[in-house]
């Protein structure tokens, strides 16, 4: 098989599996390269000793559930009937479009803003349901006249927003969140907003969406950005009442719960430690700092990198004369041992993007700055 033939799934599993099997800098996947808090293990590890290893509440831990509605009292009133504790930020998106195609009727759309994350894109191929990729306007607006129009005549049931974004690390100020809560509101669209990145910002605070909140929308938020836990699997689900029963009983047949010991692990650290202020305070410095070092690294070798204010990645478009971020990836890890993502992954129309991971140990990130100078000086 040639080296360059695309792989039938997901290129982030493809790419990061090289690293895995035969070793490298995965720049590819979402993988934090941070231990979590150490206060979280030491609970991690007393816990594990005590008689909490049997199947948690489905909804969740009550504690969990209590420290949730804390956290967000000020920005809405939440209740209990409004909460889900679920395997991971994508149980809680699969969830939800497992539900919505039970509901809605007839053939639909489903829209998400280009570069699209994989979910997004992949769950209505799953489901046979047609994806539009909405492009943000050259300067990284969003023309919502433009929005509003294609949705009607799409007929667009369903829409997806991370903010900040990946592979895009654009945030949404309030403005255009209400904008896209009224068209959410006007055409009776499906609004799941995709947070696992929100409180990772690099600079000023941004405007929480979970303040526009209203009948049609559906918030996701994890655990494993924040505390570098992916492998803990601990995301939750907000959304209307009248909706979370249904949703409940599908997520009793498929995830049923969320594991029990990290479930009390998790609750004794946020009560302990302030939700972990001190930690993630540390992890927004350093991800703040490695984009800027990823930013002008790449730019001194003829990147283009947009600025973003948050998230994990930096959404780079190749130097001229790279067309083919496929080729690039597939050359970059057989010559130097780095793995990227190509573009081609988040959006038929930038095959001459890469995304990069910078959710790593600084002298990891200068490593792999170093290793593509060699490639292009070689």
């Amino acid at each position: 098989m040639s080296s360059y033939q695309r792989p039938s799934g997901s290129l982030i599993s493809y790419m990061s599996n090289q690293v895995k099997s035969r070793g490298g800098i995965n720049l590819a996947q979402g993988i934090p390269g941070f231990q979590p808090p150490h206060e979280l293990l030491r609970h991690l590890s007393q816990t594990a000793l005590e008689p909490v290893h049997q199947y948690a509440p489905g909804n969740g831990n009550e504690a969990l559930l209590e420290l949730l509605l804390d956290k967000y009292h000020d920005l809405y009133p939440f209740t209990k009937d409004n909460l889900l504790i679920t395997n991971g930020a994508t149980e809680a998106v699969s969830l939800l479009y497992t539900w919505f195609h039970n509901i809605l009727k007839g053939s639909f759309s489903v829209l998400g803003f280009e570069p699209a994350y994989e979910t997004y894109r992949k769950l209505p191929d799953i489901f046979r349901d047609r994806f539009i990729a909405f492009p943000y306007e050259p300067d990284g607006t969003i023309d919502f006249d433009r929005l509003r129009s294609v949705c009607a005549q799409h007929s667009v049931r369903i829409l997806f927003l991370n903010t900040p974004g990946n592979p895009y690390g654009r945030i949404w100020d309030q403005q255009e969140i209400d904008a896209l809560a009224s068209i959410s509101h006007e055409l009776n669209i499906r609004l799941v907003l995709d947070s696992v990145y929100q409180e990772l910002y690099f600079d000023r605070e941004p405007y929480h969406p979970i303040r526009s909140f209203h009948d049609n929308m559906f918030y996701v938020n994890s655990f494993s950005k924040i505390f570098s836990i992916t492998g803990w699997r601990i995301g939750y689900l907000i959304a209307p009442a009248r909706h979370m029963e249904a949703i409940r009983s599908v997520h009793d047949y498929t995830g049923l719960c969320v594991p029990s010991v990290l479930q009390e692990a998790l609750v004794r650290y946020i009560k302990d430690y302030t939700w972990g202020k001190t930690y993630i305070d540390g992890l927004r410095k350093q991800l703040a700092g490695n984009f800027q070092l990823m930013k002008a690294g790449l730019e001194e070798l003829g990147f283009y990198v947009p600025e973003i204010g948050g998230g994990f990645f930096v959404w780079a478009r190749l130097p001229e004369g790279y067309e083919d971020g496929f080729r690039f990836a597939v050359d970059l890890y057989e010559r130097q041992k780095v793995a990227v993502i190509p573009g081609e992954h988040f959006s038929e129309r930038h095959p001459h993007y890469i995304r990069l991971n910078v959710a790593r140990e600084k002298e990891e990130v200068q490593e792999g700055l170093s290793r593509l100078g060699r490639f292009f000086r070689s």
